[in-house]
């Protein structure tokens, strides 16, 4: 029985006109690496689901982690009351993480994730009595929807109508292989007035922008010069975490290390709603003091949930197999090979990889865009073939659930080269 009626009746979609969007597909049922529509079509889901599905739909050990903790404790207020599962996944989240980083403050996003880092970040410095109030992001920055997000991200086309309502941000240019430099003397002519409360980066890709990918090396030198002027850093690894970049997480190349960590997507399996801002030592001591004001007055009424949470932990068990290791593997070596069949085509250009994120860029003459036409026919034509893959503009790329066989992400590469074929003027 459709559904769709009800949907256009009722329901308003993200990042979505309505005025001209097409109906949107049926799913009612996925498995693994497949999504089924109401007619029983299936489709392979080559970008994870917005990225955050990592072990495949269905997972068992996931869907256990579920049932259990639903019959056990479905929720409690956070506030004055803890639980086995927060605690567990505090506990085994920072084991994993930089020592300094040992305090975890929990939300339900990516984008609540990245607020609370923020508040943090500036509340620190009210706290200990110091005068900072600018921030430092990157151009094609993209770090949620929520108000503080938003003003630490690319302004322009997505947030045109709130940018009245931001706070000002400083950014710096996006950093390529021949300007590195440039870039990290343009940050510490921010920096060096002392006034820069914190920094803010995606960590070695750029997921929204266009899945742009920079040097472990600039990651690093930047962080260190942020750390010299006393400004504190933010990664938001709510994307590159949970083995995307082909580590854990990505801070995890550099042994310069932030001052906070927002966690989300892949955090849960893709699952469960749930965010983390893992914070140091050093800024959880600025919140201590008799004065109750000090404190962080920030909650949300699912704050911790013991579901979420304990899926949270059983993702983590997947991560602790080498079999999951193994997957991610397999899959950076099918996207170097694929790579690689690509250079032999004259209309795509910016090819990269890194860990499981295979990238390129349709060669349409107009720079990498989010309004290109070619996201359009690219969609419509990979939906045609089974594949659900959203293109970024004119930026194909490939991210798929850990738990994709080779002869799937075959059925993906090929639809891709078909569609550049069909596209040749």
């Amino acid at each position: 029985m459709s559904i769709l009626s009800d949907d256009i009746a009722h329901v308003w979609h993200p990042f979505t006109q309505h005025q001209t969007a097409d109906d949107p597909i049926e799913i009612v049922r996925a498995e693994g690496v497949l999504l089924y529509d109401v007619k029983g079509k299936s489709y392979i889901d080559a970008n994870s689901s917005w990225w955050v599905n990592v072990h495949g739909h269905g997972h068992p050990h996931i869907a256990e982690a579920i049932n259990d903790q639903f019959k056990t404790l479905d929720h409690v207020v956070f506030a004055g009351v803890t639980h086995p599962k927060a605690v567990e996944l505090a506990t085994r989240i920072t084991a994993k993480l930089p020592e300094q980083l040992s305090k975890v403050f929990f939300s339900d996003n990516g984008s609540t994730a990245i607020e609370i880092a923020l508040k943090m970040a500036f509340q620190y410095f009210h706290n200990i009595g110091e005068t900072r109030r600018k921030v430092v992001a990157m151009q094609g920055s993209y770090h949620g929807d929520t108000f503080g997000a938003m003003s630490v991200g690319q302004r322009g086309y997505f947030n045109k109508p709130f940018e009245p309502f931001f706070f000002d941000a400083d950014y710096i240019d996006f950093p390529n292989e021949s300007n590195e430099q440039e870039v990290l003397q343009q940050a510490k002519s921010y920096l060096e007035g002392q006034e820069v409360a914190v920094l803010i980066v995606e960590p070695l890709v750029q997921g929204a922008a266009g899945m742009r990918m920079y040097s472990v090396t600039f990651l690093e030198e930047l962080t260190k010069l942020a750390h010299d002027f006393g400004t504190l850093v933010i990664f938001d690894e709510v994307m590159t975490g949970f083995g995307r970049t082909g580590k854990l997480f990505a801070g995890d190349f550099c042994s310069e290390k932030p001052d906070f960590v927002a966690l989300s997507k892949g955090l849960t399996a893709g699952v469960m709603a749930l965010g983390l801002t893992v914070a140091s030592d050093k800024v959880y001591q600025a919140f201590m003091s008799d004065d109750a004001s000090k404190a962080l007055l920030h909650g949300h009424s699912f704050t911790a949930n013991p579901i979420a949470c304990a899926v949270a932990c059983a993702n983590l068990d997947l991560f602790e197999q080498d079999s999951t290791w193994e997957k991610i593997k397999k899959i950076e070596a099918w996207g170097e090979f694929f790579l690689e069949k690509l250079k032999s085509c004259d209309n795509v250009c910016n090819l990269r990889r890194q860990g499981t994120i295979t990238a390129f860029e349709v060669d349409t003459g107009e720079g990498n865009t989010y309004f290109s036409d070619v996201k359009k026919l690219a969609y419509d034509f990979f939906l045609k073939r089974g594949i659900l893959l959203r293109p970024l503009g004119n930026v194909i790329f490939i991210n798929p659930p850990y738990t994709i066989k080779e002869g799937e992400y075959d059925e993906i590469t090929a639809a891709v080269l078909e569609f550049l074929d069909s596209i040749k003027n």
